[in-house]
């Protein structure tokens, strides 16, 4: 937010990427639906029924990740601070990012936890219909993360913001990870281009350690942020603190009757 309360073109596009993410997901769940109560087509069947839809989708998506491979004003500081024109040299040399040995633990979470599913679909339990659901659920979680509260980062990373988290760039990996089980052509191509967009992550990491860390880059200062996200997630925790202190004394006034 800025001072005068208004939403920032970054945060904007965060919240008009939850908008057509969450009404992507209500037409694939209504179209699994169809597909459960007429056991007629199946999902990817209806989907490629509809190819302007198919392709309209396909694009935005491969166009938000061929994005990221350059530098730009409209995203987020948090996947920006790999470029070097976006490399604030503080003065220090004392390179820290405490949350890097976290990534580890994240990693094998996410591979375990999709590995379950992905179990599933090859024992036949789970279809690709469920994939395709459970890859659209993750994309819209994936704007809750920036907009509102990420688990990621409050129980493994403790990185204080998104502009510093470590695994930023990870989520069109994170997000299309499902698609791994689903044959289409479609499907394995974003997911390709996801990974690639992992690796470039991973391999400027390691080759420029020093855009990654607060104490090295200032631009990944407070002062430096065009995007506050953060005046969100203190908005909500303030919210849910205020509720939990009514809720405190509604039950304290119900035990004294």
């Amino acid at each position: 937010m800025g001072r005068k309360g208004k939403i920032s073109t970054v945060s904007a596009l965060h919240y008009l990427r939850l908008v057509y993410r969450s009404v992507l997901f209500v037409l694939l769940l209504i179209s699994y639906i169809r597909y459960r109560l007429h056991s007629g087509e199946t999902v990817t069947e209806s989907i490629e029924r509809l190819p302007v839809i198919l392709y309209v989708t396909w694009a935005v998506f491969v166009l938000e990740m061929i994005l990221r491979f350059f530098p730009s004003r409209f995203e987020s500081p948090g996947c920006q601070k790999q470029f070097a024109r976006n490399y604030i040299k503080s003065g220090k040399t004392d390179l820290s990012i405490p949350d890097n040995h976290a990534t580890v633990l994240v990693a094998l979470i996410w591979i375990i936890f999709n590995g379950i599913f992905g179990a599933l679909h090859m024992a036949g339990i789970l279809d690709d219909g469920i994939m395709i659901l459970l890859c659209s659920v993750y994309s819209i979680c994936d704007i809750i993360c920036i907009l509102f509260f990420c688990p990621f980062q409050t129980w493994f990373m403790k990185n204080k913001c998104c502009s510093s988290c470590r695994i930023y760039n990870w989520d069109y990996a994170m997000m299309f990870t499902p698609l791994f089980f689903v044959r289409r052509q479609y499907t394995w191509s974003l997911l390709v281009l996801s990974v690639a967009l992992l690796i470039r992550w991973e391999i400027t990491f390691y080759l420029h350690p020093e855009r990654f860390s607060e104490r090295t880059n200032d631009y990944l200062q407070c002062r430096n942020c065009t995007e506050k996200l953060c005046a969100h997630k203190k908005q909500l925790n303030s919210l849910w603190r205020q509720i939990e202190e009514y809720s405190a004394k509604r039950l304290g006034r119900l035990k004294k009757l």
